[in-house]
């Protein structure tokens, strides 16, 4: 449907977990408390409020998390999307270190493909980074994935004096497994505050200066890039596309598409504030019809764009854990 700006909102994100195995700094470090699985969406939850998505408009979901695939079942969950009318993609976004074992069955239950998040190239890096030795393991995943037919792109997320010097080992490995890479900016959200972003302008500017034959490409609707906000650009002697996420130096606020459900059951229109609306409880109350209302009215008085660039205007506090990913 449209928003009150006339956008066509047609993708949702869908949170079904606040865990994770890893530990990140900038999403999930170690002590953050998690809830209580009763405060969880069940996966019938999810469904009938994917359903509702469904009915509005919302032709392609991501499931995300924390980390999704510490969820028992996921697979039948994806199985379960993918037979509602209307929903044309079932996405997920993962940290791949337990891709290996469920590739297969995920693939079976209709799953179109991952985003798979790794900050570095390097073993000891991403184990500082993620708090876990979890790097070998990340790339089984990813190897599991293509063999099975999924769809694989490799997200990262690069800040200042943590990991920016990555690049050219995450875009030589982009290269040898034959995937698009997406660079993406550090969003002020929870504890990414604490992070300064890398400028993806220019982190642009250098890779198309190591590498000359690089040309901004044209991306065609349906193409293999999805329904993100990225921008690419092509490296022919590489073979890969590479995408850019620059939500503060390349605000995209007037093409976005997107609302979030977070695995508690809360609408989020916009991940700059905290406004949203609780469709778990009244879901729970069986009140299905207030519920649909209230999804629709929240997508329509989405936020005509974000306020990152002030932060004293955001108004959302909840760490990117609670919100989802």
């Amino acid at each position: 449907m449209k928003d009150q700006f006339g956008r066509n909102i047609h993708y949702m994100r869908i949170s079904i977990t606040d865990r994770c195995n890893l530990r990140c700094k900038y999403c999930m470090p170690e002590g953050i408390d998690t809830v209580s699985m009763q405060e969880i969406l069940t996966y019938e939850e999810i469904e009938t409020l994917a359903q509702m998505g469904a009915a509005l408009g919302v032709d392609t979901l991501r499931i995300t998390g924390g980390e999704p695939l510490v969820r028992l079942g996921v697979a039948s969950l994806v199985e379960r999307l993918k037979r509602i009318p209307g929903i044309k993609k079932v996405n997920m976004t993962t940290n791949g270190a337990l891709l290996a074992g469920m590739a297969w069955e995920l693939k079976a239950a209709g799953l179109d493909g991952v985003n798979i998040s790794l900050d570095a190239a390097d073993r000891e890096l991403v184990a500082q980074v993620s708090g876990r030795d979890c790097y070998e393991d990340v790339l089984a995943g990813m190897d599991a994935a293509l063999a099975a037919g999924i769809s694989v792109k490799l997200n990262t997320v690069l800040t200042e004096g943590r990991n920016q010097e990555q690049w050219e080992k995450l875009l030589l490995l982009a290269a040898k497994k034959q995937v698009p890479i997406r660079f993406i900016e550090m969003m002020p959200v929870g504890h990414g505050r604490k992070f300064m972003p890398v400028d993806n302008c220019r982190l642009k500017k250098e890779i198309m200066k190591k590498y000359p034959q690089s040309f901004v490409e044209t991306i065609q609707s349906g193409s293999e890039h999805g329904a993100g906000p990225a921008s690419y650009i092509r490296i022919p002697e590489l073979s890969i596309s590479v995408g850019f996420i620059s939500a503060i130096h390349g605000k995209f606020c007037q093409e976005c598409n997107r609302i979030r459900l977070s695995s508690q059951g809360f609408l989020k229109p916009c991940l700059c504030y905290g406004i949203g609306a609780d469709l778990k409880t009244l879901l729970r109350e069986g009140k299905e019809e207030e519920v649909f209302a209230l999804m629709r009215e929240s997508i329509y008085k989405k936020p005509g764009e974000h306020c990152f660039e002030h932060l004293e205007q955001m108004t959302e506090e909840k760490e990117m854990v609670r919100i989802g990913g």
